[in-house]
């Protein structure tokens, strides 16, 4: 079930209604029926799967908390049963093509088993709120001793299958409060919604077209053709994962419940570790707290420092999927942290003035610079091989020559379904850096967190105009809905 489906627009109304004339002790078993509906909608049978993993870890992680002497052992019992599940689902078929091709490397022709393993929705995210949940009683955290709260932190619907990814120590809380019904929920939750929608149909889909065109055939298109179809694919991705999660906090916020904030304008980042504080915060943070840290963090020398970010990330680009160009991504983004470290340890060795670091030139730059170095990992992110993300690397860095000779008749180059798709983006790239960083200085402004009333009413019809009339032909399903 999509959240930009129909079925989802009958399925949440229904929901909230039920939830708020039930009883306050039957509100959490109704979402929790709620949840396994809709995730049964997809594929009933992975919901013994999920349910399977819930039983499992409410059951084996008490043996953490209980036990004196073997906490660490029963640690590494659960951490290992919850990471064999998710590499059996999503790494299984990497794993086997990865033997073969070392045995055919070495001359042996191997004839790898014919596996039928579809990768259950949200299986990555559910399992990282298990580890985290074990790693934090572990740690001298409390026990969930309710198996129904236990079971909807892991399956609540609107965050059930692309996060954001969740702490059970600010979600679990909340479901025992009786709270009452608040029409702030309802406004709050359906300007989320609404807005999440915009961005995901009216933006990231169309821009879709554009990134699907440009990555299927790169071959067909100029060096400054790809840069444009690369920042395509970095505002497409952005608006598609952030509505996502605009409307999985409006979701939860109609039920009372807050879910954590997983993007704050990351493209006006002015490095790359600014990048990943901005970026999926809930993974980042996962990543840094359960894998970063326990490896050593920046406690160690330098060397050992940048060895932990290189793991860290390296292992972070293969959770989000089993395939060598989603390892690469995850290695780049390892890299360029370990260059922004070296890159700090260099200023302060040759003594760079602080007015300088400090000064509105600087921080434009490193923001320019640092959005262009993402979007060389979206490259490889979003190209299907390796392959054609090297091949679209090495033609766009042709793009400097390219501009020497550039005439007003490779305006028409990208032809695409719309003839009006290349000049829109022309306008509409731009638009959107300038959109972040206006957005960005008005958040500390009243006006922006408390626009009139009128405005805001103004604002969610027109969303839902535009919605109804300039929506593609068909939505595809959001882009982490794979991971």
């Amino acid at each position: 079930m999509l959240f930009n489906s129909l079925q989802y627009l009958v399925f949440l109304p229904v929901v909230f209604l039920l939830y708020w004339v039930t009883p306050h002790k039957l509100r959490v078993p109704l979402l929790l029926v709620a949840s396994y509906v809709f995730y049964m909608s997809w594929k009933p049978v992975y919901g013994i799967l999920i349910f399977g993993l819930t039983l499992g870890n409410f059951l084996l992680v008490p043996f953490i908390a209980r036990s004196v002497n073997r906490k660490k052992l029963w640690l590494g019992i659960v951490v290992a049963a919850n990471l064999i599940v998710l590499g059996i689902f999503k790494y299984a078929y990497f794993t086997v093509g990865a033997i073969k091709s070392g045995l055919a490397a070495g001359g042996i022709d191997w004839r790898e088993p014919h596996l039928h393993i579809l990768l259950p929705l949200g299986i990555s995210f559910f399992v990282f709120e298990f580890i985290h949940y074990a790693v934090e009683v572990y740690r001298g955290k409390p026990l969930v001793k309710n198996f129904f709260n236990f079971s909807l932190f892991a399956s609540f619907f609107p965050t059930q299958i692309a996060g954001p990814i969740k702490r059970y120590q600010d979600f679990i809380p909340q479901l025992d409060i009786k709270s009452k019904f608040k029409w702030e929920y309802v406004d709050e939750g359906m300007q989320l919604i609404l807005v999440g929608l915009a961005k995901k149909v009216l933006i990231a889909d169309n821009l879709a077209l554009v990134a699907q065109a440009g990555f299927n055939h790169p071959e067909q298109f100029s060096a400054c053709d790809l840069w444009l179809i690369t920042y395509a694919f970095a505002f497409q991705i952005f608006f598609d994962f952030a509505g996502y999660t605009d409307v999985a906090r409006g979701s939860a916020l109609l039920f009372g419940y807050k879910v954590p904030i997983n993007f704050n304008l990351p493209y006006i980042a002015s490095n790359a570790a600014d990048f990943w504080h901005r970026w999926h915060i809930s993974l980042s943070t996962w990543l840094r707290d359960y894998l970063f840290i326990p490896l050593g963090g920046s406690r160690g020398s330098r060397w050992a420092t940048h060895r932990n970010l290189f793991i860290t990330m390296a292992l972070g680009g293969l959770w989000h999927g089993a395939a060598f160009h989603y390892l690469i991504w995850g290695v780049y983004q390892g890299v360029i942290l370990i260059g922004h470290r070296e890159w700090q340890h260099f200023c302060k060795k040759v003594g760079v003035p602080k007015s300088v670091i400090e000064s509105k030139i600087y921080h434009i730059a490193s923001v320019i610079l640092t959005f262009h170095f993402v979007c060389v990992g979206w490259v490889f992110f979003r190209a299907d091989t390796e392959k054609i993300a090297m091949t679209m690397l090495t033609k766009m860095a042709q793009a400097p020559v390219e501009l020497m000779h550039f005439s007003l008749n490779q305006l028409e180059v990208l032809k695409i379904r719309d003839p009006l798709i290349f000049p829109a983006l022309v306008f509409l790239l731009p638009a959107l850096m300038i959109g972040q960083v206006v957005v960005n200085y008005l958040k500390d402004k009243k006006f922006y967190q408390s626009p009139p009333w009128a405005m805001q009413v103004g604002v969610m019809v027109a969303l839902m105009c535009l919605l109804t009339i300039f929506s593609p032909d068909s939505s595809p399903r959001f882009i982490y809905f794979q991971f």
